[in-house]
């Protein structure tokens, strides 16, 4: 099998090894999803494309690392594996910025369509399950995309939302009272 045919797990396997073509073409397939969702939580194009560099540099040292099991929050696969990373490159960007004194950038606005995200899981959660998701106020959905999607933490999510660890908390615990309430 040659590289333009090899999964994005065994992509990464082949990166940890040293492989620059390899490194290539996981760049090219997954960049530009990287980069859509991560417009989709900083409107700020300079922080997107910083972020995303820092990924793939994080990428090409820590290769190694990526066994493809569960990897902080992430599913398993190398694609959650490399979103954790972004992720947590987009907190860090934005702690950054508020130590330079200068506010984050708002998160996108919500698109009129769906996000990639929200379609998947409308089409793996449907029923009463995905009624009750639909009826979450857009806080609640935003706060539990974040940290149950995302696999992020009540401080990372904080950050990337610009909210207090509290109110992250808050709106966690109510969107599990809405949803069991839904539920039952």
């Amino acid at each position: 099998m040659g590289i333009e045919e090899a999964d994005e797990a065994e992509l990464v396997r082949l990166v940890a090894g040293g492989d620059r073509a390899a490194f290539e073409v996981l760049y090219r397939r997954t960049a530009p999803w990287l980069t859509v969702r991560l417009r989709r939580r900083c409107a700020d194009d300079q922080i997107v494309a910083e972020v995303l560099q820092e990924t793939f540099v994080a990428v090409w040292r820590a290769a190694g690392g990526f066994a493809g099991a569960t990897v902080d929050g992430a599913d398993g696969s190398a694609a959650g594996w490399l979103w954790t990373i972004a992720a947590r490159r987009l907190v860090d960007a934005f702690r950054r910025r508020a130590r330079h004194a200068q506010p984050p950038p708002a998160a996108a606005e919500p698109a009129t369509t769906p996000a990639a995200e929200e379609e998947a899981l409308a089409g793996e959660v449907g029923g009463e399950l995905g009624a009750a998701l639909d009826r979450l106020a857009p806080e609640l959905r935003q706060v539990l995309r974040a940290m149950v999607l995302d696999g992020l933490s009540v401080r990372e999510t904080a950050d990337l939302l610009g909210l207090p660890e509290g109110t992250v908390k808050t709106r966690a615990r109510r969107a599990r009272v809405v949803m069991r309430e839904a539920l039952s």
